[in-house]
C-alpha cells in the first residue's frame, strides 16, 4: 500500500453511447475486482453512473446498480444538462484518488472522458485523449497505419457523403465495385461492438449498409473481406508496454458481430495455435501500432491472420476493451499469469508510474 493509505478509485461507467450495457456489464467485472480479499486491503471504490442522457448519478445510486439492488437508470434525472451550469453539480468527487473509465464509446472511448478528467488533476487508468480518439476513429487510424506500411485489408473510406443523392450514391457504389472484392464490410468510422456494420456480398446491399453504418457516424469505412482467423493480443505498460498472450476466437455466426461477442458461446483458444515466429510478429506489430497511437495504459489489439497465407493484417486497436464475462482482454492476461484481480490492480500501478 503506497503512503499506508487506500487509494481511492472513481469507477465510471453507462454513458451515452450505443454501448451503455456493455459499459454496465464490464464495470461489474471491475468492481467485483477492485473488491476482492487482497485488492480491499488497497483501494477503496466510488462508482458513477452515467446514464443514456448524459446525466451523472451519485455514488450511492450508481454502486446499487452494480451490485443488482436496482436497474439502470434510463430517465432524466430533474433538470436536463442544457439548463445546468455543472453537470457535475451535486457528484461528490474530491476525494478519488485514480480515475478508472469504463466508458465504451461514443464520450469515453473517444478521448471525451480523459479530457475531462484531466481537470481534475489526478491519475487516469488508460491512455490520454490523442490515443484514444484516433484509436476510436478507424479511418484515422488506418491511415496512419497505412503511412507506416503495417500490413492491413484493402479498404475504402467516405466522409459525410449525402446518401440521399442519387448521383452520390451511384459514385460510391461504382467505386467500391472498382476496388473491392466482395464479401465486403461497411462500418461507421466512430463505434465499437461490431454495431453499425454489415457484412455484405453483393452490389444490390452496399446502398442499405452504407445507410447503416450512416446513422451512426457520417464517416465510412469500406473493407475487402478475406478468409481470415480473428487473433488478438493484450497490451499494458506505459514507458514500456507489454503483450499478453496470442488468443484466436472462434465463433459459429457468420462473422464476429454483436451478438457473436456477447451473447455466443465462442471458442477461445489462449495461446493461439500458430507457429512462434508469426506469435513473435503479431506481437511487435502490436506495440508498434500502440506506439504510432500514442496509446498505452491497456488495449486490445485485434489482428487478422489469413488463412490461405498466414499473412498478418492489422485490424484495429480498442482502448477500452471489455470486460465483460465474456471480453477477450482479461482471459488474455489471465493466460499471461494476472487474474481479473491482479488485472486490475497492475492498470492502477501503471497509472500512478509504480
Amino acid at each position: 500500500m503506497i503512503g499506508g493509505k487506500k487509494k481511492c478509485i472513481g469507477l465510471i461507467f453507462g454513458g451515452e453511447s450505443n454501448e451503455h450495457e456493455v459499459s454496465i456489464s464490464s464495470a461489474k467485472t471491475v468492481f467485483q475486482a477492485f473488491n476482492s480479499e487482497i485488492n480491499k486491503q488497497r483501494f477503496t471504490v466510488k462508482t458513477f453512473y452515467i446514464n443514456k442522457y448524459g446525466d451523472w448519478l451519485d455514488s450511492d445510486l450508481s454502486e446499487k446498480i452494480l451490485v443488482g439492488e436496482i436497474e439502470n437508470i434510463t430517465k432524466k434525472q430533474g433538470v436536463s444538462n442544457k439548463e445546468r451550469i455543472n453537470f457535475l453539480e451535486g457528484i461528490e468527487f474530491q476525494n478519488v484518488d485514480i480515475w478508472f473509465p469504463i466508458l465504451h464509446g461514443f464520450n469515453g472511448e473517444d478521448g471525451s472522458i480523459h479530457g475531462l478528467l484531466r481537470f481534475t488533476k489526478k491519475p487516469l487508468v488508460g491512455c490520454g485523449i490523442i490515443g484514444s480518439s484516433i484509436g476510436m476513429d478507424k479511418i484515422l487510424m488506418k491511415t496512419i497505419f497505412s503511412n507506416l506500411k503495417l500490413p492491413q485489408v484493402k479498404y475504402l473510406f467516405f466522409q459525410n457523403e449525402d446518401l440521399n443523392d442519387e448521383g452520390v450514391k451511384k459514385k460510391l457504389i461504382n467505386e467500391i465495385l472498382e476496388k473491392l472484392n466482395f464479401p465486403i464490410f461497411v462500418k461507421p468510422s466512430n463505434s465499437g461492438s461490431s454495431l453499425g456494420i454489415s457484412k455484405v456480398i453483393n452490389k444490390s446491399e452496399v446502398l442499405q449498409a452504407l445507410e447503416k453504418a450512416r446513422e451512426i457516424d457520417p464517416r465510412i469505412l469500406v473493407e475487402e473481406g478475406l478468409e481470415v482467423r480473428e487473433i488478438e493480443c493484450g497490451i499494458i505498460g506505459k514507458s514500456k508496454l507489454l503483450t499478453s498472450e496470442i488468443g484466436e476466437v472462434k465463433y459459429e455466426s457468420d462473422w464476429y458481430d454483436y451478438d457473436s461477442k456477447y451473447y455466443s458461446n465462442n471458442k477461445i483458444t489462449i495461446p493461439a495455435e500458430i507457429d512462434s515466429e508469426i506469435a513473435k510478429e503479431i506481437k511487435e506489430i502490436a506495440i508498434k501500432s500502440c506506439r504510432a497511437l500514442n496509446i498505452f495504459g491497456f488495449a486490445r489489439v485485434d489482428f487478422f491472420l489469413e488463412k490461405s497465407s498466414n499473412k498478418i493484417l492489422l485490424n484495429e486497436i480498442n482502448t477500452i476493451p471489455g470486460f465483460t464475462k465474456n471480453s477477450m482482454f482479461p482471459m488474455l492476461w489471465k493466460a499471461s499469469g494476472l487474474n481479473i484481480d491482479q488485472l486490475v490492480a497492475k492498470l492502477v500501478d501503471i497509472s500512478l508510474d509504480l
